[in-house]
């Protein structure tokens, strides 16, 4: 699998911040800055938002499991800094330094979606990017888009589908990448990162074609499953005709926190996972292993200061194998017991674990920064189950998203190791993949997303 981290656990702290309702375009309050659409006098129309929805099952088995730290911010006044989460039913903040849903305390839900590019006009890409900031903008605080969901002409469809009406925003982020195929288009071959590599192939990888790739990624977590689908649903609306969805996949139950002090999620092998995922609030870890610097790589890499890399892996669980495997052998492969999630001869889930008290090919003992060079990322990863593979076992696993540095000195070093010696190996496979360099945060009302990589049009 790829990549459980000792370290610190973490929680996803609440502000005091009261929960926004959604209204349609014509009955809301005035949006944030920048934010489309009229505003209305007369009475707003408030309807009863509840916090968290499990209005939708989706599948989702999150096996955080992996190797270097990371952490996530927690999201306050500007998405990336440091500081406590809005309320579950609250608002995110959509502008800032870094973009959000990286740094930020970790969601419930996810719904991931990667598109294909269909126009070849570059001009009209960039005006998409645009209309996806300001729908973006709009939905992380709440709000329709557009002029919403009704009230408008008769004849036209509305701007918004409307199944988010009367929610809250969850806590909404979204985050949007560029995937090494979009260099192919629009001339720009030369602003191609050097960090953006197509990644190898790696022993035991059963890649499936369908859940590949892609020129575009767009990350929505949040607290309720419908919140998330929505995002993805209008902003792929929107698109028609220029992008078309490549393919998705929702997520439950987190498998890692960015939020120090709390309870460490379990995967869908029931073992504590991310015990040493950087938290939010770790900014000299973050600047190190997550965030591009201003001097890496060449002239060409400039626009990707503020930045990160993601890399995304379809991890499904052979869950039946690993139902029927003892419990000694369970904990063996891990290298921690399953209860407590304490390493091998130690009493605490966060004592510093004595690796080579572990079997030489423990997830945990491989996976650890000790042992690959001091190799760290920050890891995002949910759980999955989607229905069955039609022989009667369970299509379920890990969603594994982990953003990084530069996956040069990340994700593949450590996957080559973790990919040819893991014990874990016997019970999982990677069936998707993609890689994608996620540009810096939209920084205000005038900013948006990719402004620096198609600097002619900013």
């Amino acid at each position: 699998m790829t990549h459980s981290q000792d370290g610190q656990s973490s929680q996803d702290s609440v502000d005091s911040e009261e929960p926004r309702v959604r209204q349609d375009g014509r009955d809301r309050e005035d949006g944030p800055p920048g934010a489309e659409g009229p505003a209305v006098s007369g009475p707003v129309r408030a309807e009863a938002a509840p916090t968290r929805r499990a209005l939708i099952g989706w599948g989702g088995a999150g096996l955080a499991l992996g190797a270097a730290a990371a952490g996530g911010a927690a999201v306050v006044a500007r998405a990336g800094d440091d500081g406590d989460p809005a309320d579950t039913g609250g608002p995110a903040a959509f502008h800032g330094t870094h973009q959000a849903g990286i740094a930020t305390a970790v969601q419930d839900r996810l719904h991931f979606a990667a598109f294909d590019v269909k126009t070849e006009d570059r001009a009209e890409f960039v005006r998409l990017l645009k209309d996806w900031t300001a729908a973006a903008r709009r939905m992380t605080a709440g709000e329709a888009v557009g002029d919403g969901a009704y009230g408008g002409l008769a004849e036209a469809p509305p701007d918004d589908t409307g199944e988010a009406l009367g929610l809250s925003p969850s806590r909404l982020t979204l985050t949007l990448g560029f995937g090494p195929s979009l260099f192919e288009r629009f001339d720009l071959a030369g602003k191609r990162p050097g960090a953006l590599v197509d990644l190898p192939r790696f022993p035991g990888d059963n890649l499936e074609k369908s859940r590949t790739g892609g020129d575009l990624c767009v990350q929505a977590c949040a607290d309720d499953p419908q919140v998330a689908v929505h995002a993805i649903r209008n902003l792929a609306r929107i698109g028609f005709g220029k992008v078309a969805v490549r393919w998705s996949q929702l997520g439950f139950g987190k498998t890692s926190s960015t939020t120090p002090d709390a309870q460490t999620p379990r995967n869908l092998f029931g073992f504590k996972d991310g015990t040493r995922n950087i938290a939010g609030t770790e900014t000299a870890r973050l600047k190190k292993y997550v965030w591009v610097g201003d001097g890496d790589g060449g002239a060409h890499d400039g626009w990707m200061a503020g930045g990160s890399y993601l890399v995304a892996r379809r991890i499904r669980m052979n869950i039946e194998v690993w139902d029927r495997t003892s419990l000694q052998e369970q904990e063996d492969v891990f290298g921690r017991d399953k209860g407590e999630g304490a390493p091998v001869g130690k009493a605490g889930e966060h004592d510093a674990p004595f690796l080579k008290a572990m079997k030489p090919d423990a997830h945990v003992r491989l996976a650890h920064p000790d042992s690959n060079d001091g190799i760290t990322i920050l890891r995002r990863g949910y759980s999955f189950t989607d229905g069955t593979d039609g022989l009667g076992r369970l299509d379920a696993g890990l969603f594994f998203l982990a953003y990084q540095r530069d996956p040069r000195k990340g994700f593949i070093p450590l996957q080559r190791r973790l990919s040819a010696s893991d014990a874990l190996n016997e019970y999982i496979q990677h069936v998707g993949s993609a890689v994608f360099a996620i540009p810096p945060g939209v920084r205000d009302a005038s900013d948006w997303w990719g402004r620096t990589l198609f600097s002619e049009e900013a």
